[in-house]
Protein backbone atom coordinates (compact mmCIF):
# COMPACT_ATOMS: atom_id res chain seq x y z
CA UNK A 1 0.00 0.00 0.00
CA UNK A 2 2.97 2.48 0.79
CA UNK A 3 4.78 1.87 -2.09
CA UNK A 4 1.56 2.31 -4.26
CA UNK A 5 0.80 5.51 -2.59
CA UNK A 6 5.13 6.65 -3.62
CA UNK A 7 4.52 5.42 -6.72
CA UNK A 8 1.07 7.50 -7.50
CA UNK A 9 2.43 10.21 -6.05
CA UNK A 10 5.46 10.39 -7.87
CA UNK A 11 4.38 9.82 -11.52
CA UNK A 12 0.70 11.95 -10.40
CA UNK A 13 0.50 15.34 -8.67
CA UNK A 14 -2.58 14.55 -7.61
CA UNK A 15 -3.71 13.05 -4.57
CA UNK A 16 -4.83 9.92 -4.87
CA UNK A 17 -7.67 9.88 -1.74
CA UNK A 18 -8.15 6.00 -1.13
CA UNK A 19 -4.04 5.53 -1.48
CA UNK A 20 -3.83 8.33 1.28
CA UNK A 21 -5.92 7.07 4.01
CA UNK A 22 -5.14 3.61 3.93
CA UNK A 23 -1.43 4.95 3.79
CA UNK A 24 -2.45 6.76 6.88
CA UNK A 25 -3.93 3.73 8.56
CA UNK A 26 -0.78 2.25 8.14
CA UNK A 27 1.61 4.46 9.48
CA UNK A 28 -0.60 5.10 12.56
CA UNK A 29 -0.90 1.53 13.14
CA UNK A 30 2.44 0.85 13.41
CA UNK A 31 3.53 3.89 15.50
CA UNK A 32 5.16 6.16 13.06
CA UNK A 33 4.19 9.80 12.71
CA UNK A 34 1.43 10.92 10.16
CA UNK A 35 4.04 13.89 9.47
CA UNK A 36 5.93 11.11 7.20
CA UNK A 37 3.06 11.17 4.64
CA UNK A 38 3.19 14.78 4.12
CA UNK A 39 5.12 15.87 1.33
CA UNK A 40 5.43 19.65 2.02
CA UNK A 41 7.15 17.90 5.59
CA UNK A 42 11.01 18.12 4.97
CA UNK A 43 13.01 14.91 6.67
CA UNK A 44 14.97 17.70 8.66
CA UNK A 45 11.70 18.79 10.11
CA UNK A 46 10.15 15.54 11.00
CA UNK A 47 13.70 14.08 12.35
CA UNK A 48 13.26 17.57 14.85
CA UNK A 49 10.24 16.76 15.94
CA UNK A 50 10.85 12.87 16.43
CA UNK A 51 15.10 12.31 16.64
CA UNK A 52 14.46 8.53 17.63
CA UNK A 53 14.13 8.24 14.00
CA UNK A 54 17.44 9.57 12.87
CA UNK A 55 19.33 6.69 13.64
CA UNK A 56 16.88 4.12 11.82
CA UNK A 57 17.25 6.49 8.68
CA UNK A 58 20.56 6.21 8.73
CA UNK A 59 21.71 2.59 6.49
CA UNK A 60 18.02 2.49 5.94
CA UNK A 61 18.59 1.44 2.63
CA UNK A 62 21.58 -0.57 2.55
CA UNK A 63 21.54 -4.51 1.92
CA UNK A 64 21.60 -6.66 4.77
CA UNK A 65 21.42 -10.42 4.45
CA UNK A 66 18.44 -12.41 6.31
CA UNK A 67 18.68 -15.12 8.50
CA UNK A 68 17.23 -18.08 7.71
CA UNK A 69 14.98 -17.01 5.64
CA UNK A 70 12.90 -14.91 7.91
CA UNK A 71 11.37 -11.84 6.77
CA UNK A 72 9.88 -9.26 9.83
CA UNK A 73 6.76 -7.95 8.30
CA UNK A 74 6.50 -5.51 11.23
CA UNK A 75 9.71 -3.70 10.52
CA UNK A 76 9.56 -4.11 6.62
CA UNK A 77 6.07 -2.25 6.89
CA UNK A 78 7.86 0.58 8.71
CA UNK A 79 11.33 0.24 6.39
CA UNK A 80 8.52 0.88 3.63
CA UNK A 81 6.94 3.76 5.00
CA UNK A 82 10.49 5.48 6.22
CA UNK A 83 11.68 5.05 2.79
CA UNK A 84 9.01 6.27 1.31
CA UNK A 85 9.19 9.84 2.99
CA UNK A 86 12.61 9.93 1.68
CA UNK A 87 12.11 9.00 -1.78
CA UNK A 88 8.99 11.39 -2.03
CA UNK A 89 10.75 14.43 -0.89
CA UNK A 90 13.88 13.62 -3.00
CA UNK A 91 12.35 12.47 -6.30
CA UNK A 92 8.70 14.18 -6.38
CA UNK A 93 10.20 17.97 -7.49
CA UNK A 94 7.26 20.15 -7.90
CA UNK A 95 7.28 22.52 -11.56
CA UNK A 96 7.99 26.23 -11.58
CA UNK A 97 10.37 29.09 -9.72
CA UNK A 98 12.65 27.35 -7.32
CA UNK A 99 13.36 29.29 -3.92
CA UNK A 100 16.67 29.15 -2.08
CA UNK A 101 14.99 27.64 0.51
CA UNK A 102 13.15 25.27 -1.34
CA UNK A 103 17.07 24.06 -2.84
CA UNK A 104 18.23 24.17 0.11
CA UNK A 105 14.88 22.10 1.72
CA UNK A 106 15.57 19.52 -1.32
CA UNK A 107 19.52 19.49 -0.96
CA UNK A 108 19.32 18.72 2.96
CA UNK A 109 16.70 15.95 1.92
CA UNK A 110 18.61 14.01 -0.71
CA UNK A 111 21.61 14.26 2.20
CA UNK A 112 18.84 11.89 4.12
CA UNK A 113 18.66 9.91 0.95
CA UNK A 114 22.54 9.62 0.63
CA UNK A 115 22.87 8.65 4.46
CA UNK A 116 19.68 6.28 4.00
CA UNK A 117 21.96 4.36 1.32
CA UNK A 118 25.08 3.91 3.80
CA UNK A 119 26.67 7.38 2.50
CA UNK A 120 27.89 10.56 3.76
CA UNK A 121 25.37 13.41 2.72
CA UNK A 122 26.68 15.41 -0.42
CA UNK A 123 28.68 12.13 -1.26
CA UNK A 124 26.94 10.53 -4.22
CA UNK A 125 26.66 13.90 -5.46
CA UNK A 126 30.01 15.20 -5.53
CA UNK A 127 30.89 14.17 -1.64
CA UNK A 128 32.17 17.92 -0.08
CA UNK A 129 33.02 16.58 3.19
CA UNK A 130 35.47 14.14 4.23
CA UNK A 131 34.46 10.57 5.22
CA UNK A 132 35.11 9.81 9.10
CA UNK A 133 34.28 6.61 10.83
CA UNK A 134 31.62 7.69 13.46
CA UNK A 135 31.41 11.13 11.99
CA UNK A 136 28.38 13.54 13.00
CA UNK A 137 25.35 13.51 10.42
CA UNK A 138 22.62 16.32 11.23
CA UNK A 139 21.25 15.44 13.88
CA UNK A 140 24.22 14.25 15.83
CA UNK A 141 24.99 10.72 14.22
CA UNK A 142 27.12 9.92 12.02
CA UNK A 143 27.92 7.02 8.98
CA UNK A 144 31.37 5.55 8.85
CA UNK A 145 32.62 2.53 7.60
CA UNK A 146 33.78 1.67 3.85
CA UNK A 147 31.37 3.52 1.04
CA UNK A 148 28.66 0.45 0.61
CA UNK A 149 28.70 -1.54 -2.92
CA UNK A 150 25.43 0.39 -4.64
CA UNK A 151 26.30 -1.25 -7.92
CA UNK A 152 23.07 -2.98 -8.02
CA UNK A 153 20.98 0.77 -8.18
CA UNK A 154 19.76 0.66 -11.70
CA UNK A 155 20.17 3.85 -12.91
CA UNK A 156 22.87 5.00 -11.17
CA UNK A 157 21.59 7.01 -8.21
CA UNK A 158 24.59 9.11 -8.19
CA UNK A 159 23.87 11.12 -11.77
CA UNK A 160 20.31 10.99 -11.28
CA UNK A 161 20.85 12.89 -8.06
CA UNK A 162 22.81 15.38 -9.94
CA UNK A 163 20.27 16.15 -12.35
CA UNK A 164 17.46 16.51 -10.02
CA UNK A 165 19.68 19.35 -8.52
CA UNK A 166 21.04 20.70 -11.26
CA UNK A 167 17.37 20.94 -12.69
CA UNK A 168 16.30 23.15 -9.63
CA UNK A 169 19.46 25.29 -9.78
CA UNK A 170 18.04 25.92 -13.43
CA UNK A 171 14.27 26.87 -12.30
CA UNK A 172 16.13 29.46 -9.74
CA UNK A 173 16.12 33.16 -10.22
CA UNK A 174 19.83 33.14 -9.11
CA UNK A 175 20.75 36.65 -9.97
CA UNK A 176 18.04 37.83 -7.61
CA UNK A 177 18.89 35.12 -4.76
CA UNK A 178 22.59 36.42 -5.00
CA UNK A 179 22.00 39.75 -4.85
CA UNK A 180 20.50 39.09 -1.46
CA UNK A 181 23.09 38.34 1.08
CA UNK A 182 20.13 36.42 3.82
CA UNK A 183 18.83 34.38 0.40
CA UNK A 184 22.75 33.88 -0.64
CA UNK A 185 23.17 32.56 2.86
CA UNK A 186 20.62 30.31 2.60
CA UNK A 187 22.71 28.17 -0.77
CA UNK A 188 24.70 25.12 0.16
CA UNK A 189 27.69 25.29 -2.47
CA UNK A 190 27.29 21.40 -4.70
CA UNK A 191 28.49 20.82 -8.60
CA UNK A 192 25.16 21.81 -10.34
CA UNK A 193 25.46 25.65 -8.44
CA UNK A 194 28.86 25.86 -8.91
CA UNK A 195 28.03 25.24 -12.85
CA UNK A 196 25.53 27.69 -12.77
CA UNK A 197 27.64 30.33 -11.46
CA UNK A 198 30.66 29.88 -13.20
CA UNK A 199 28.13 30.48 -16.59
CA UNK A 200 26.62 33.36 -15.20
CA UNK A 201 29.86 35.41 -13.61
CA UNK A 202 30.00 37.93 -16.56
CA UNK A 203 26.43 39.13 -16.04
CA UNK A 204 27.05 38.93 -12.21
CA UNK A 205 28.30 42.42 -10.63
CA UNK A 206 28.27 43.77 -6.67
CA UNK A 207 26.83 42.26 -3.88
CA UNK A 208 25.78 39.11 -6.50
CA UNK A 209 29.29 38.73 -7.68
CA UNK A 210 30.60 38.96 -4.07
CA UNK A 211 28.38 36.03 -2.75
CA UNK A 212 29.25 34.17 -6.21
CA UNK A 213 32.93 33.79 -5.68
CA UNK A 214 32.52 33.21 -2.14
CA UNK A 215 30.38 30.12 -2.74
CA UNK A 216 32.42 29.22 -5.41
CA UNK A 217 35.04 29.53 -2.64
CA UNK A 218 33.80 27.60 -0.25
CA UNK A 219 32.80 24.52 -2.69
CA UNK A 220 36.55 24.82 -3.98
CA UNK A 221 37.97 24.43 -0.71
CA UNK A 222 35.92 21.52 0.69
CA UNK A 223 36.44 19.76 -2.60
CA UNK A 224 39.74 20.51 -2.28
CA UNK A 225 40.17 19.11 1.09
CA UNK A 226 38.46 15.89 0.16
CA UNK A 227 40.89 15.61 -2.87
CA UNK A 228 43.63 16.19 -0.82
CA UNK A 229 44.00 13.63 1.71
CA UNK A 230 43.35 11.01 -1.58
CA UNK A 231 46.38 12.52 -3.15
CA UNK A 232 48.79 12.31 0.16
CA UNK A 233 47.77 8.65 0.23
CA UNK A 234 48.68 8.16 -3.44
CA UNK A 235 51.88 10.52 -3.53
CA UNK A 236 53.64 10.37 -0.09
CA UNK A 237 56.09 6.90 -0.08
CA UNK A 238 55.32 4.46 2.62
CA UNK A 239 58.39 2.75 4.53
CA UNK A 240 58.12 -0.97 4.18
CA UNK A 241 60.08 -2.12 7.50
CA UNK A 242 59.49 -5.58 6.51
CA UNK A 243 62.25 -5.20 3.91
CA UNK A 244 65.86 -4.25 5.03
CA UNK A 245 67.52 -0.84 4.19
CA UNK A 246 69.56 -0.43 1.11
CA UNK A 247 73.48 -0.44 2.15
CA UNK A 248 74.48 2.39 0.30
CA UNK A 249 76.49 5.04 1.71
CA UNK A 250 73.45 7.33 1.20
CA UNK A 251 71.05 5.59 3.15
CA UNK A 252 73.54 4.95 6.37
CA UNK A 253 72.25 6.53 9.26
CA UNK A 254 75.42 8.00 10.97
CA UNK A 255 74.21 9.49 14.39
CA UNK A 256 72.44 6.18 15.19
CA UNK A 257 75.71 4.12 13.92
CA UNK A 258 77.89 6.42 16.31
CA UNK A 259 75.09 5.92 19.44
CA UNK A 260 74.98 2.06 19.15
CA UNK A 261 78.92 1.69 18.90
CA UNK A 262 79.82 3.71 21.68
CA UNK A 263 80.19 0.51 23.42
CA UNK A 264 83.30 0.09 20.98
CA UNK A 265 84.91 3.25 21.86
CA UNK A 266 88.85 2.98 22.86
CA UNK A 267 89.75 5.78 26.06
CA UNK A 268 93.21 4.40 24.83
CA UNK A 269 93.48 5.23 21.26
CA UNK A 270 90.44 7.61 21.02
CA UNK A 271 89.06 5.89 18.43
CA UNK A 272 85.86 4.28 18.23
CA UNK A 273 85.51 0.69 16.68
CA UNK A 274 82.63 -0.23 14.35
CA UNK A 275 81.07 -3.89 14.15
CA UNK A 276 77.85 -3.04 12.91
CA UNK A 277 76.86 -0.06 10.28
CA UNK A 278 72.94 0.75 10.91
CA UNK A 279 71.11 2.52 7.48
CA UNK A 280 67.93 4.36 7.46
CA UNK A 281 64.77 2.81 5.36
CA UNK A 282 63.78 5.18 2.77
CA UNK A 283 60.71 5.77 0.43
CA UNK A 284 60.43 5.75 -3.18
CA UNK A 285 60.88 8.62 -5.08
CA UNK A 286 56.98 9.13 -5.62
CA UNK A 287 56.82 12.11 -7.68
CA UNK A 288 57.16 13.23 -11.54
CA UNK A 289 58.92 16.27 -11.77
CA UNK A 290 56.50 17.55 -14.55
CA UNK A 291 52.69 17.16 -14.66
CA UNK A 292 51.08 18.70 -17.44
CA UNK A 293 47.25 18.73 -17.10
CA UNK A 294 44.87 19.31 -20.24
CA UNK A 295 40.87 20.21 -19.83
CA UNK A 296 38.96 20.38 -22.52
CA UNK A 297 36.69 23.28 -20.95
CA UNK A 298 33.73 22.69 -23.73
CA UNK A 299 29.97 23.06 -21.80
CA UNK A 300 30.35 19.02 -21.44
CA UNK A 301 32.86 18.91 -19.88
CA UNK A 302 32.40 21.60 -16.76
CA UNK A 303 32.44 18.90 -13.76
CA UNK A 304 35.84 17.65 -15.04
CA UNK A 305 36.83 21.32 -15.07
CA UNK A 306 36.38 22.05 -11.73
CA UNK A 307 37.31 18.97 -10.36
CA UNK A 308 40.87 18.85 -12.18
CA UNK A 309 41.39 22.24 -11.53
CA UNK A 310 41.24 21.63 -8.16
CA UNK A 311 43.48 18.57 -8.31
CA UNK A 312 46.05 20.33 -10.47
CA UNK A 313 46.26 22.58 -7.47
CA UNK A 314 47.32 20.17 -5.41
CA UNK A 315 49.90 18.53 -7.01
CA UNK A 316 51.12 22.04 -7.31
CA UNK A 317 51.71 22.07 -3.72
CA UNK A 318 53.62 19.37 -3.38
CA UNK A 319 57.65 19.08 -3.26
CA UNK A 320 59.64 18.80 -6.80
CA UNK A 321 56.54 18.38 -8.79
CA UNK A 322 56.39 20.79 -11.57
CA UNK A 323 52.48 21.22 -12.88
CA UNK A 324 51.21 22.95 -15.93
CA UNK A 325 47.70 23.78 -16.51
CA UNK A 326 46.20 24.19 -20.01
CA UNK A 327 42.04 24.61 -20.75
CA UNK A 328 40.83 24.49 -24.35
CA UNK A 329 37.50 24.61 -26.45
CA UNK A 330 38.87 26.17 -29.76
CA UNK A 331 41.10 28.31 -28.65
CA UNK A 332 43.65 27.32 -25.43
CA UNK A 333 44.99 28.91 -22.52
CA UNK A 334 47.83 28.54 -20.28
CA UNK A 335 46.67 28.54 -16.69
CA UNK A 336 49.77 27.55 -15.30
CA UNK A 337 50.91 30.66 -13.42
CA UNK A 338 47.45 30.25 -11.52
CA UNK A 339 47.40 26.36 -10.65
CA UNK A 340 48.49 26.84 -7.19
CA UNK A 341 44.96 28.28 -7.17
CA UNK A 342 41.92 26.22 -8.33
CA UNK A 343 39.69 29.23 -7.35
CA UNK A 344 41.23 32.43 -9.47
CA UNK A 345 41.81 29.85 -12.14
CA UNK A 346 38.36 29.06 -12.40
CA UNK A 347 37.25 32.64 -12.71
CA UNK A 348 39.18 32.70 -15.53
CA UNK A 349 38.08 30.09 -17.67
CA UNK A 350 35.17 30.39 -20.54
CA UNK A 351 32.87 27.56 -20.46
CA UNK A 352 30.68 26.46 -23.74
CA UNK A 353 31.91 26.13 -27.14
CA UNK A 354 33.54 24.01 -29.59
CA UNK A 355 36.31 21.40 -29.22
CA UNK A 356 39.87 21.68 -31.30
CA UNK A 357 42.54 19.69 -28.74
CA UNK A 358 45.12 20.50 -31.61
CA UNK A 359 45.98 24.08 -30.32
CA UNK A 360 46.02 22.78 -26.19
CA UNK A 361 48.43 20.33 -28.20
CA UNK A 362 50.54 23.16 -29.48
CA UNK A 363 50.37 24.38 -25.76
CA UNK A 364 51.87 21.01 -24.07
CA UNK A 365 54.43 19.48 -26.41
CA UNK A 366 56.90 22.21 -25.66
CA UNK A 367 56.54 21.46 -22.12
CA UNK A 368 57.39 17.99 -22.37
CA UNK A 369 61.26 18.36 -21.79
CA UNK A 370 61.96 15.11 -20.55
CA UNK A 371 59.74 12.47 -21.66
CA UNK A 372 60.71 9.73 -19.14
CA UNK A 373 60.18 12.16 -15.77
CA UNK A 374 56.55 13.74 -17.56
CA UNK A 375 53.08 12.84 -16.96
CA UNK A 376 50.46 14.13 -19.26
CA UNK A 377 46.90 13.89 -17.98
CA UNK A 378 44.29 14.67 -20.80
CA UNK A 379 40.89 15.82 -19.95
CA UNK A 380 38.20 15.62 -22.77
CA UNK A 381 34.93 13.41 -24.08
CA UNK A 382 37.31 13.59 -27.41
CA UNK A 383 34.63 14.75 -29.51
CA UNK A 384 37.01 16.76 -31.63
CA UNK A 385 37.10 18.86 -34.63
CA UNK A 386 40.15 17.42 -36.00
CA UNK A 387 40.02 13.64 -34.16
CA UNK A 388 43.27 12.40 -36.50
CA UNK A 389 45.14 15.18 -36.59
CA UNK A 390 44.92 15.42 -32.69
CA UNK A 391 45.06 12.08 -31.83
CA UNK A 392 48.50 11.59 -34.22
CA UNK A 393 49.79 13.74 -31.86
CA UNK A 394 48.97 11.98 -28.76
CA UNK A 395 50.20 8.78 -30.23
CA UNK A 396 53.69 10.87 -30.47
CA UNK A 397 53.64 11.74 -26.86
CA UNK A 398 52.93 8.36 -25.98
CA UNK A 399 56.31 6.59 -28.41
CA UNK A 400 58.21 9.58 -26.59
CA UNK A 401 58.06 7.80 -23.46
CA UNK A 402 56.21 10.39 -21.39
CA UNK A 403 53.16 8.86 -19.19
CA UNK A 404 50.45 9.60 -21.33
CA UNK A 405 46.76 8.92 -19.53
CA UNK A 406 43.71 9.73 -21.03
CA UNK A 407 40.98 10.46 -19.04
CA UNK A 408 36.98 10.20 -20.82
CA UNK A 409 35.30 12.39 -17.33
CA UNK A 410 36.74 13.28 -14.23
CA UNK A 411 33.18 13.34 -12.77
CA UNK A 412 31.89 13.61 -9.04
CA UNK A 413 28.89 11.95 -10.35
CA UNK A 414 30.32 8.90 -12.80
CA UNK A 415 28.25 10.55 -15.30
CA UNK A 416 30.14 10.94 -18.95
CA UNK A 417 30.63 10.11 -22.44
CA UNK A 418 33.94 9.47 -24.86
CA UNK A 419 33.84 9.76 -28.41
CA UNK A 420 34.12 5.34 -29.14
CA UNK A 421 36.62 6.41 -32.03
CA UNK A 422 39.06 8.12 -29.59
CA UNK A 423 38.35 5.61 -26.91
CA UNK A 424 39.38 2.32 -29.42
CA UNK A 425 42.49 4.22 -30.70
CA UNK A 426 43.58 4.73 -27.36
CA UNK A 427 42.96 1.23 -26.25
CA UNK A 428 44.79 -0.30 -29.23
CA UNK A 429 47.34 2.10 -27.82
CA UNK A 430 48.01 0.29 -24.32
CA UNK A 431 46.42 3.78 -23.06
CA UNK A 432 43.09 3.02 -21.89
CA UNK A 433 40.72 5.95 -21.67
CA UNK A 434 40.14 6.34 -17.60
CA UNK A 435 36.29 7.54 -17.11
CA UNK A 436 34.06 7.87 -13.69
CA UNK A 437 34.69 9.45 -10.56
CA UNK A 438 37.70 11.11 -9.97
CA UNK A 439 39.19 8.20 -7.66
CA UNK A 440 40.14 6.82 -10.64
CA UNK A 441 42.52 9.36 -12.03
CA UNK A 442 44.07 9.94 -8.34
CA UNK A 443 45.00 5.72 -8.24
CA UNK A 444 45.88 5.74 -11.77
CA UNK A 445 48.78 8.86 -11.11
CA UNK A 446 49.26 6.65 -7.58
CA UNK A 447 50.49 3.64 -10.16
CA UNK A 448 53.03 5.98 -12.21
CA UNK A 449 54.46 7.79 -9.12
CA UNK A 450 54.95 4.75 -7.29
Amino acid sequence: MLYWRLLARLFDGEEQAALESASLAVVEDIGLPPALLDPDASVDSVVQRHPELAAELDGLMTPEPEEDGHRDRAAEVRHAALASKVLLNVFAARPGTVTAGQLARWQADAGWLERALGCRPGELRGGRGPRAAGGAGPTGTGVGGPLPDLGRLIPAIGPELGSIEGDLVRRMRLREVLADPHLASRLTPSMSLIEQLLRDKDNLSGVALANAKALIRRYVDEVGAVLRTQVEKATVGEIDRSVPPKRVFRNLDLDRTIWKNLTNWSPEEERLYVDRLYYRHTSRKTTPQRLIVVVDQSGSMVDSMVNCTILASIFAGLPKVDVHLIAYDTQALDLTPWAHDPFETLLRTKLGGGTDGTVAMALAQPKIAEPRNTVVVWISDFYEWRGQELFDSMAAVHRSGAKFIPVGSVTSSGRGSVNPWFRERFKDQGTPVISGHIKKLVHELKTFLT
